[in-house]
């Protein structure tokens, strides 16, 4: 027989394992020696100890989950128990049985982790539907619908909470994603029909302008081109690619007429040059009556100069703003001298100056009267009041007289 501190070999080959409820066989080796017999089955030991040992290591490193730990601790604890083996499988179940609560440990962490996780999800989920909600009453249709897509995909990422709550945010989501959808739907179908709508009027006004393009009936042409095209502005956008043939069509027709009518336009510029020499004659002499000296003979002249200045005919359009200007100028200067000898003459004000001197004089040969008497009276203040009292309406008579000689000249 053949002994080993955790087993024995039989003579028969019987190998026993020793527990401390007394030895278990393990098994026999008939075949070879006992040393080869005890070698087999403490290496079959050998062999739970290093999975123990790898079971102790994934569980101390939280490589599985509590749930998994547990259950791969109890298979491998039903391995060591009845294990075929020689060894000290009570020290293996003692270091399994130490797994226990660190498992336990572990599952509190989780416990504690999922419901932080949790209330970080709701919170996450509470932010997705209220901004959905947000966009479901926006009309942002083009950055809505992505976003939409994106806060679905976060809804996606984030665990779920408990079922309740999580079902009612879910609805609330879903409800405003609707929402939003349809009326982005309803959007793009009533901008479909104003685009068709639109489409068919512009139509109309490209086939009127192609009409108009050759007409050499230029202003009553021309006012109808600015009607049209602010026709063209209101009716809105068609299809796009419907759009860009219209306003080719529509453009092309303006620019045919409008062309045409620069290019006779040119042609009478050069017959009216001629008119704008003459006009340039006539306003020199009639910028040499500014400033004005004899109005009545300024009047005349200007007279003369506006009739011959009519007769002399239409000048190109570019020198129209610059003759014109010029002539007004000249007619403004003789209506502000026209208007200042009004001023000057005017009879109702002339009678008003007239008035004011005679009451003037009137109240100065008053005061002169009193002002003797004080004297004769030796009344030294009622003097120097009179005194003074006439300097003041001395001053006021010679300017009234200034003025009632102004308007009498």
């Amino acid at each position: 027989m053949t002994s080993h501190e955790w087993g024995r070999v039989a003579e028969d080959g019987t190998v026993f394992v020793k527990t401390a409820d007394g030895e278990r066989s393990v098994g026999q080796y008939p075949e070879g020696s006992a040393e080869e017999a005890l070698k087999f089955f403490t290496e079959r030991y050998d062999a739970l100890a290093f999975e123990v040992s790898l079971l102790e290591q994934r569980v101390n490193g939280s490589v599985l989950s509590p749930e998994e730990a547990s259950e791969s601790v109890k298979k491998v604890r039903e391995q060591v128990v009845d294990a075929h083996a020689v060894g000290d499988l009570a020290a293996l179940a003692a270091r399994l049985d130490a797994l226990g609560p660190v498992i336990a440990t572990q599952r509190e962490a989780r416990k504690v982790e999922r419901a932080q996780r949790a209330a970080e999800s709701r919170v996450s989920k509470e932010a997705i539907v209220t901004e959905a909600e947000k966009l479901a009453e926006s009309t942002d249709w083009r950055n809505g619908a992505n976003r939409l897509r994106e806060l679905l995909d976060e809804w996606k990422a984030l665990p779920r909470i408990d079922r309740s709550s999580d079902d009612a945010l879910w609805r609330r989501f879903s409800t405003a994603r609707t929402a939003y959808t349809r009326r982005r739907k309803s959007h793009f179908a009533e901008q479909h029909e104003k685009r068709d709508a639109a489409r068919v009027v512009k139509e109309q006004l490209a086939t009127e302008a192609e009409g108009l393009a050759d007409s050499t009936d230029w202003g009553p042409t021309a006012g109808r081109f600015r009607d049209l095209m602010k026709q063209w502005k209101a009716a809105g956008p068609a299809p796009r690619d419907v759009d860009d043939a219209l306003w080719k069509r529509f453009r092309g027709a303006q620019d045919t007429f409008f062309g045409a009518r620069d290019a006779a336009t040119a042609e009478q510029d050069k017959e009216f040059a001629a008119n704008a020499e003459v006009k340039e004659q006539l306003l020199v002499e009639a910028e040499a009556l500014v400033p004005v000296g004899d109005l009545e003979a300024a009047k005349r002249t200007m007279r003369d100069i506006a009739e011959r200045w009519e007769a002399a005919g239409k000048v190109p359009r570019d020198r129209i703003k610059e003759l014109e200007g010029r002539i007004r100028k000249v007619e403004t200067a003789i209506r502000d001298a026209e208007s200042e000898q009004w001023k000057r003459t005017d009879p109702e004000k002339s009678a008003r100056a007239d008035d004011m001197v005679t009451k003037l004089e009137t109240a100065l040969a008053r005061i002169q009267s009193e002002l003797e008497s004080a004297r004769a009276a030796g009344n030294e203040k009622k003097v120097k009041e009179l005194e003074e009292n006439l300097a003041s309406r001395q001053q006021f008579l010679d300017m009234a007289r200034k003025a009632s000689a102004d308007f009498s000249g």
